[in-house]
């Protein structure tokens, strides 16, 4: 097969991975910097360009969209299904993951569970707010944020409405979200590929930063997920339309607790705490479903 991984560095490692797995089963694989494509487009005829050369002959394509590129990102993605090219991440979902807000509201009406979460746009809800997700101590998080920045634990009603009131004063938009104590600064990464987890890890985070996420400082260790953990991951990947994901939850009293869903994983935390060769698996994947038919999940929700 050939294969595209829309990617903004080869050099990165989830990139060379997925590289270096297509090349060992036997694919071409080829590296395409997304934000230097362009679109053609006229009925019947939607084109692709990379730089000054169209490109044909793409069997399948990886996207690894960063988030700052997101809408950029996914109309590339699109004019690709239009021309009927297998992806392992479709353009709708990559958006509705992306949407924090949207995810969350996806998330609740599908019966995932995740810690109580509240959004407003002005000032004044803010006492109604702190109440509605029981109180402090609370998590701040900006929609926009993203590897653990715009996260703000706020551990008094003194700090929470301070926190609020400045973010609102920047006109960002923000979730106001339930603390898990029993957590203790530990998230789980669960792998998802088709219909199974295929890895998964504990982060913790470093002394002092209730925030596990490896970019801050934290640290891994595999761990074997229950049952439950393991259907709560695939719900959440399938909620929003994902086959591949990377699903990040607590550990609660009432069960795992979904917190965000990633649409592009990177793979060296998982590869490097479980050992699992997560980029031969997505590979694997791609040669089991390319030419299968392709249900559409634009029915899955707003």
């Amino acid at each position: 097969m050939n294969i595209a991984i829309l990617s903004t560095n080869k050099n990165l490692y989830s990139t060379r991975r997925l590289r270096e797995a297509g090349e060992k089963r036997g694919h071409e694989m080829v590296v395409l910097n997304h934000t230097k494509c362009y679109v053609v487009m006229e009925p019947g005829n939607p084109r692709i360009y990379y730089k000054d050369h169209p490109i044909e002959n793409v069997d399948a394509i990886i996207p690894r969209i960063g988030a700052s590129v997101t809408f950029y990102g996914s109309s590339i993605i699109r004019q690709f299904e239009m021309r009927k090219t297998y992806s392992t991440l479709s353009s709708l979902a990559l958006v509705r993951s992306r949407d924090k807000l949207r995810a969350i509201q996806i998330l609740a009406r599908h019966g995932v569970g995740f810690p109580k979460t509240a959004f407003a746009k002005f000032p004044s809800d803010i006492d109604y707010l702190i109440k509605e997700v029981g109180g402090t101590p609370l998590i701040v998080k900006l929609l926009e944020g993203t590897q653990g920045l715009g996260v703000v634990l706020a551990e008094t009603r003194k700090a929470a409405k301070s926190v609020i009131e400045a973010f609102y004063g920047l006109s960002a938009n923000i979730l106001i979200q339930e603390f898990i104590p029993e957590a203790n600064g530990c998230d789980i990464r669960a792998i998802v590929v088709g219909n199974k987890v295929v890895a998964a890890y504990k982060r913790v985070g470093k002394e002092g930063d209730f925030r596990s996420n490896l970019h801050r400082g934290g640290t891994g260790e595999p761990i074997k997920l229950n049952k439950v953990e393991r259907e709560a991951a695939l719900k959440a990947a399938h909620a929003l339309g994902l086959q591949i994901a990377g699903v990040d939850m607590l550990q609660s009293n009432r069960g795992p607790l979904v917190l965000e869903v990633n649409s592009s994983p990177g793979l060296e935390g998982v590869e490097r705490y479980t050992g699992i060769d997560v980029a031969g698996k997505i590979i694997e994947y791609i040669e089991q479903n390319f030419e299968k038919p392709r249900k559409s999940h634009d029915k899955v929700g707003a």
